[in-house]
């Protein structure tokens, strides 16, 4: 509830009576403004129907949205190392160049280092599937109610005719979103030299858009604590998370799997993704494990291997590395990923993280412990 004194009627607004310190004229009288519990519904509507819009705009415009999102991400990331290009003379251009090439040449060795795995792994899809129904056959056969026999994967849509035909429908729908894929490509290496050519003039914007001296402080703080933690944090995660793709491939290749270097690349990619993608990875390497040996328990060891591995590095490497500075709750971040995958797919399952570390570190800087300002030139 609020007061707001009025003279005949005329009610003058509390700011002024603040800006005049708080002194009230002769024959002012305060007047007690009571909300009922129609006007906070009426409040919370509106705050549920403005979110249900913007979330439908980021819904339906995903196409565009995602690319520009992820670019501004690791343009955030990028940005330590753009700053000291800057300081070493190299002006703001050439070093968003520079940078999203080096960016763009990395993604292009991973794709390169997938495409001819995937292609055999393609060739030899049918033999794959063929020694696995094989395999799995004597123990589907115990489950009665299931109803399957050997002639179940010989006629039907199971069948390696029935699949045989179905890839056809398969690369189809892969040929289609190839295109839309595409641009969103160009989308985003676009947007992320553009961002990393006019960051700091977009910097300067955001600051000054706050009139008041403390309030650009804290726009200067927070910025420069959301680069600090994006970049810190992905540093670090890509060397651990390299490391940890390495091991994969020895794992994968003492471990009797075929195209070793191919499930190294997955952990490294499938890190990024905290908990779906390390449960994916397990749960996929323990499967090629075991439609790959005789015994169950030497199918399984890979699988083991990694989720040990993967394990220390998540709840002593990384922590250790970090520290408590960036840690977010585990329940957080499982909706984030949850969110922004029923969002926007993959894509969003990676950027969930980025995208906590940034609200986090909003919400820390806005209520600062006693945190040095920085200062202002002139």
């Amino acid at each position: 509830m609020a007061y707001e004194p009025e003279r005949t009627g005329q009610v003058q607004p509390l700011a002024d009576l603040a800006r005049n310190g708080a002194r009230e004229e002769p024959g002012l009288v305060r007047v007690r403004v009571e909300r009922d519990n129609l006007d906070l519904a009426k409040i919370w509507s509106i705050i549920g129907l403005f979110t249900i819009a913007v979330l439908t705009v980021v819904y339906t415009m995903s196409a565009v949205l995602m690319p520009i999102t992820l670019a501004v991400v690791v343009g955030l990331i990028l940005g330590l190392l753009a700053d000291k290009l800057h300081k070493l003379g190299l002006p703001p251009i050439l070093s968003a160049i520079l940078l999203s090439t080096l960016f763009g040449l990395g993604v292009f060795l991973i794709v390169n280092a997938l495409a001819e795995p995937v292609a055999n792994l393609a060739q030899n899809a049918p033999d794959m599937v063929e020694g696995a129904v094989k395999r799995i056959m004597p123990y589907l056969q115990r489950i009665e109610w299931l109803r399957i026999t050997p002639a179940s994967f010989t006629s039907g849509p199971v069948s390696m005719e029935g699949l045989l035909t179905n890839t056809g429908s398969i690369l189809q729908l892969l040929a289609a979103g190839l295109t839309p894929a595409l641009v969103q490509a160009l989308i985003f290496f676009a947007a992320l030299l553009l961002f990393l050519m006019g960051r700091l003039q977009l910097r300067k914007a955001l600051i000054l858009t706050f009139r008041n001296r403390d309030k650009r402080l804290t726009a200067i703080r927070i910025l420069n604590a959301i680069e600090e933690a994006l970049g810190f944090y992905f540093a670090t995660a890509a060397l651990v998370y390299a490391s940890i793709g390495a091991v994969v491939t020895v794992i994968a290749y003492f471990g009797g799997l075929s195209m070793p270097v191919l499930w190294g690349v997955f952990a490294f990619i499938s890190s990024f993704v905290p908990y779906l993608g390390f449960a994916l990875m397990t749960l996929s390497l323990a499967a090629a494990g075991i439609l790959s040996h005789d015994t169950l328990v030497i199918g399984v060891l890979p699988a083991l291997a990694f989720f040990s591995i993967h394990l220390v590095t998540e709840n002593l490497v990384i922590p250790g590395v970090m520290g408590k500075r960036l840690e977010i709750n585990p329940f957080i971040i499982f909706v984030a990923i949850i969110f922004w995958s029923w969002m926007w797919g993959a894509v969003g399952a990676m950027l969930a993280l980025p995208l906590s570390l940034i609200v986090m570190t909003i919400i820390n800087e806005t209520l600062p412990d006693d945190r040095p300002m920085p200062q202002l030139p002139g």
